[in-house]
């Protein structure tokens, strides 16, 4: 067994697919840059969001580190030249340009392990006919196999966080660049722009053991691969979100629970505000995008008013649950499509004091997925659900729900209509403009 497990690792009425397939080459025609209605300009790095293009266009646009002047544009290779970059100028506007595929856990999980640390020993002295299952491990002393734990998952953060500073451009070169084993810590800044990466998602190289989580217990890990914190006007396009190496389809079991190494590949939350993600991949993960991330009073005080995100022309695709899950936010969702597969759970997980919109989506769900799982009723909290199409066919996602799972009612009209689109296609044209253009690698 390896010491610390796996690692290093409006509404138009529908065409012909024929047609459909013309529109995306009219649309797409020869370069990426249709798909995103930014600024033009010669130098991709230098592309605004342009105006009417999600919640993060709202106010005072995003136009990131457009404004840069010479001696705060960058071209890094490195985990080291990209902190360094970030660091460099404070808030002042810069561009770092990613080529090739940076990675910051090069050295793989050893190299943030305490001294004394061995995972084959944490799993004996915390199995459960040892420790039990009622007393946590928070109490545990620093010597402890669950100190070392922490010495090493507190080393670990402290090298694969980023945090990018306002008005700043994060944008890949060509068509293969990307970061990896990275958290990119967007976190109470304004002005921020990713685009045209490949973000493998982080593991956790030193998850914790909880047997007090739930009746089983359960291995809790840290680390999402963006989190949008207290910030304000961003926008993530073009960007491939996956568990790349990792897929928990490869994860062990320990005490009989997967041994979880992944939290999100997205999350806004702490009273962020003014997001769009566009023309995104998100792919091959479990814990996908939370809005809010608190129920709490305390925490809706800073989120109510806020959380306010637009998703368009993304793909979603063999994902579990939280595409996304929204708590307080005006969120609108058009023109994306879910590809569901086996392991399933549901897209949009609706929240306490949610506000969702969800129109001119197509879904994909495989034989023996129903669309009454599309929608997940975690509070009482009306939505809009219209123009969506499943496996090809009209249906009121919210109709089938209560049909079909009478015991969560969800509630019809979300009480605001989105104002910041771009143009709008049909349900139906959705997949192919998607998978045509929407990823890493199209932005040049």
């Amino acid at each position: 067994m390896s010491t610390f497990g796996w690692h290093g690792h409006a509404t138009v009425r529908a065409a012909s697919l024929a047609g459909c397939t013309a529109l995306v080459l009219a649309l797409t025609g020869t370069g990426a840059q249709a798909h995103s209605p930014s600024h033009h300009h010669r130098d991709p790095a230098r592309q605004t969001l342009g105006a009417g293009d999600g919640w993060a266009s709202y106010g005072t646009g995003t136009t990131g580190g457009a404004a840069a002047d010479r001696e705060h544009v960058h071209t890094v290779r490195t985990w080291a030249e990209f902190k360094a970059a970030l660091a460099d100028g404070g808030d002042a506007p810069k561009i770092i340009k990613v080529k090739g595929t940076i990675d910051a856990v090069s050295e793989g999980c050893e190299a943030f392990a305490a001294p004394g640390y061995d995972l084959d020993a944490y799993l004996e002295a915390y199995a459960p006919e040892t420790w039990g299952m009622e007393q946590d491990l928070s109490a545990e002393p620093d010597d402890s196999q669950e100190g070392l734990r922490r010495a090493s998952a507190a080393a670990q953060d402290t090298a694969i966080k980023a945090n990018v500073p306002s008005n700043t451009t994060i944008i890949g070169v060509g068509r293969n660049a990307g970061i990896k084993g990275a958290s990119l810590q967007i976190k109470g800044v304004d002005n921020v722009i990713v685009r045209n990466l490949a973000l493998e998602s982080p593991i956790d190289c030193f998850p914790q053991w909880d047997p007090t989580d739930g009746s089983r217990g359960n291995w809790n890990s840290e680390y999402d691969t963006a989190v949008v914190h207290g910030s304000t006007h961003v926008w993530l396009d073009h960007n491939t979100f996956t568990d790349g190496e990792h897929p928990d389809s490869e994860a062990p079991a320990y005490f009989g629970m997967l041994y979880q190494q992944h939290d999100g590949e997205l999350d806004i939350v702490k009273g962020a505000d003014y997001v769009t993600a566009s023309w995104n991949v998100f792919t091959e993960h479990d814990k996908t995008i939370l809005i809010g991330n608190s129920d709490g009073e305390s925490t809706a005080v800073g989120d109510r008013g806020r959380l306010k995100a637009t998703f368009h022309h993304n793909l979603f695709s063999g994902l579990v649950e939280r595409a996304p899950r929204v708590r307080f936010g005006q969120v609108d969702v058009y023109n994306n499509h879910f590809v569901a597969k086996d392991g399933y759970a549901y897209s949009f997980g609706i929240g306490k004091e949610s506000q969702l919109v969800a129109e001119h989506n197509a879904f994909t769900l495989a034989k023996g997925i129903s669309p009454a799982k599309i929608l997940k009723r975690w509070n009482d909290s009306p939505l809009t659900a219209a123009h969506n199409l499943v496996n090809g066919e009209r249906v009121d996602l919210i109709a089938v729900h209560n049909a079909e799972i009478p015991a969560e009612t969800l509630r019809s009209g979300a009480g605001w209509t989105p104002a910041l689109r771009t143009a709008v296609h049909p349900a139906r044209a959705v997949p192919a403009l998607v998978k045509h253009g929407a990823g890493a690698g199209r932005v040049r």
